[in-house]
């Protein structure tokens, strides 16, 4: 438990809603975290069925002293009751003494509670909760609880479908809870939306979904801006000053161009990465030195992740990780990850043994190489670093999926103008084998940025290994 504050909010939820078993639950879970097991234990047993699912037992106490706790908590409330009544009765007759002569009675107007609005709280914010995860709503709750005041004004708790060991984007999603922070008062607004998860009847959820989609959007500006951010400063040693810094001419177009909200996110982004660094022991972004080099970082390199709330509201510790491209030889397919999250995933054509396996990183990125966007190298390029391997689109589409190249890495045209905007320069890139699920699924829509500045390099004749 972070603060007596967090404790308030659980306490007013029940006082609320006191026949909302979920919340009885968490309630005593956080109790317990106190070592006030006795509370714990009253709201444990106001909890009922929903304690005997999580903790696929009984509680130990009996029925009969279940109902002495009931009856307890009911003189209790009496009491209170007793006390506000009588405090009630004390003020109106000292308000009859205090009244004016002419027997107009003064009615002091209540103060009315001031909306404290917080303009970097995100207005929706997401915990992703893994598979793994027994209890998916009380360590949502958890993540809520450890963001505290920094936590958005609405958070959704979701689990991603997952596939061999990673969880996916773009596949099916479910929607755990929604949790909603009144600015007035403080209050929390609880929303369940899976009926598998609560055992219940769940809420309408269209609203849910569709805060879902938006804050999914703002998400992917997020890891695209974050992750530039991120590699400016491992290249030139500074951080940027403002976003315009990312978007240049070629060679120097770090990311693409600019998209919806972008700009007013890249405050919030650059703030919260240089405290990342700052809290780092080494002074140093959790990352090898020079891109292509990557490796874990030691312990010393470990950020400090108390505070998890990213700068668009993903409850996560990993929240400014940046993104990395793997590439799986075995399946033909190419993945932006994020962690263990796959964000795209594209079917791709390889050449085999041609193919080297190993680490890189995109040491340039060019529009319409050799000044053509229907060449053997489509309308755009990435190099691999140090080599004349490349990640670029083909004039034949057919190869897409087979080892017909002398080693790059084919794309179709729509992937490949995709991952063009969405990774910046600099960007790990991983060549394995057997490590992708082979299921490609793409979004709605794709993602986008508007150009600003020329990205094509007419002055060089490339000769990658087609």
């Amino acid at each position: 438990m972070d603060s007596p504050e967090d404790l308030f909010y659980l306490k007013q939820f029940v006082k609320q809603h006191p026949d909302n078993q979920m919340g009885w639950y968490l309630l005593g879970k956080q109790y317990l975290l106190e070592g006030k097991e006795g509370k714990a234990n009253y709201c444990f047993l106001q909890a009922g069925e929903v304690y005997d699912a999580f903790e696929h037992e009984s509680h130990p106490l009996s029925e009969s002293q279940l109902q002495l706790v009931k009856e307890w908590g009911l003189r209790e409330r009496k009491k209170r009751l007793l006390r506000k009544t009588g405090m009630l009765a004390a003020l109106l007759l000292l308000i009859a003494v205090l009244a004016p002569a002419n027997g107009a009675i003064f009615e002091p107007q209540a103060p009315q509670p001031t909306a404290v609005v917080d303009i970097n709280r995100p207005p929706v914010g997401a915990v992703l909760i893994p598979h793994k995860e027994r209890n998916p709503i009380g360590s949502a709750w958890n993540s809520l609880i450890a963001a505290g005041n920094e936590a958005p004004q609405v958070t959704l708790a979701a689990r991603l479908e997952e596939d061999t060991g990673y969880r996916k984007w773009t596949g099916r999603t479910r929607l755990l809870m929604s949790v909603e922070r009144e600015e007035s008062n403080g209050m929390l607004d609880v929303s369940m939306l899976d009926q598998l998860t609560c055992d219940c009847e769940p809420a309408e959820s269209t609203a849910a979904e569709q805060q879902y989609r938006e804050w999914q959007e703002r998400q992917e500006t997020h890891w695209t801006l974050a992750s530039a951010v991120f590699h400016y400063e491992r290249k030139y040693k500074k951080w940027p000053q403002q976003l315009d810094d990312l978007i240049q001419p070629y060679p120097n177009n770090v990311i693409a161009g600019e998209r919806e909200g972008m700009k007013a996110m890249f405050p919030e982004v650059l703030k919260k990465l240089k405290a990342m660094k700052s809290d780092t022991p080494s002074g140093t972004l959790p990352a090898s030195s020079e891109p292509g080099t990557e490796r874990a970082p030691s312990e010393s390199e470990k950020p400090n992740t108390q505070s998890i709330v990213g700068s668009n509201g993903i409850l996560d510790k990993e929240w400014s990780s940046p993104l990395s491209i793997v590439v799986d030889k075995s399946t033909h397919r190419l993945a932006i990850v994020q962690g263990d999250i796959i964000v795209r995933s594209y079917q791709v054509g390889l050449g085999g043994e041609e193919t080297p396996e190993g680490s890189f990183y995109i040491s340039e990125k060019v529009k319409n190489p050799n000044g053509s966007d229907d060449g053997i190298f489509g309308s755009r390029g990435m190099t691999l670093s140090g080599s004349l391997y490349a990640i670029h689109g083909t004039d034949e589409p057919e190869s897409i999926g087979k080892d017909e190249s002398l080693g790059c890495v084919r794309m179709g045209k729509d992937d490949v103008e995709e991952l063009f905007d969405m990774v910046p320069l600099g960007t790990i890139v991983q060549i394995k084998n057997g490590t992708l699920p082979t299921k490609v699924q793409q979004p709605a829509e794709r993602f986008e940025l508007e150009p600003r500045q020329n990205e094509t390099n007419p002055a060089k004749v490339y000769k990658w290994l087609n």
